[in-house]
């Protein structure tokens, strides 16, 4: 069996880490942009806002997203362009409950965390899944850098390190990055 040095193995390691899409992989002024234009249609579709359709609740567990979430999933046309919506909705607080969030949405409502399967080339190397995690009122959270979260949100060992959606997400089952098996993306056929 070779043995490699720890410089070799560092090496590998990252010529190995996937090339992602030209440009910052977040918070570009394109992707704020394009995550209002987002939030727009989100509200026309009352998925979003002070006309959201309640959805049903259910148990999550807390981390990254809440404790109770409700999810959607959708076509949804942003424009000239129709993509797959998954949409999360996401409850926590103290006394937050499946019960509670059913009574009082707005009270325990703490984001909103999409993603959203843009036009071919936007970014092949995860399916051209669009990022974006939102305020309750439609803006966007910021990273630990002070960068919004819109885009490509990736790269780091963990959540709670770098804010990774593709990095959780490209574990998911099957190779859709949806962890949710009842959900399936159109055109999509799951990886053998």
């Amino acid at each position: 069996m070779k043995r490699f040095s720890l410089r070799t193995l560092y090496l590998l390691a990252v010529l190995c880490v996937p090339a992602q899409a030209d440009g910052p992989p977040m918070g570009t002024e394109a992707d704020v942009k394009y995550a209002a234009l987002l939030w727009q249609h989100l509200e026309a579709e009352e998925l979003v806002g002070n006309n959201a359709r309640p959805l049903e609740p259910f148990f999550g567990g807390a981390r990254p997203h809440g404790m109770i979430l409700e999810i959607v999933a959708q076509d949804l046309s942003v424009e000239q362009h129709t993509g797959f919506l998954v949409l999360k909705r996401n409850y926590s607080g103290e006394g937050v409950s499946v019960e509670e969030v059913a009574r009082d949405r707005v009270r325990f409502l703490n984001s909103i965390t999409v993603m959203y399967r843009r036009e071919k080339g936007y970014d092949p190397d995860n399916q051209d899944w669009f990022w974006v995690k939102y305020q309750p009122d439609g803006s966007l959270f910021r990273n630990p850098k002070n960068t919004e979260m819109a885009g490509r949100i990736m790269k780091g060992p963990s959540w709670e390190q770098s804010g990774g959606c593709i990095y959780c997400h490209a574990s998911a089952g099957g190779g859709d990055y949806v962890f949710y098996p009842e959900i399936h993306v159109p055109g999509y056929s799951p990886v053998q």
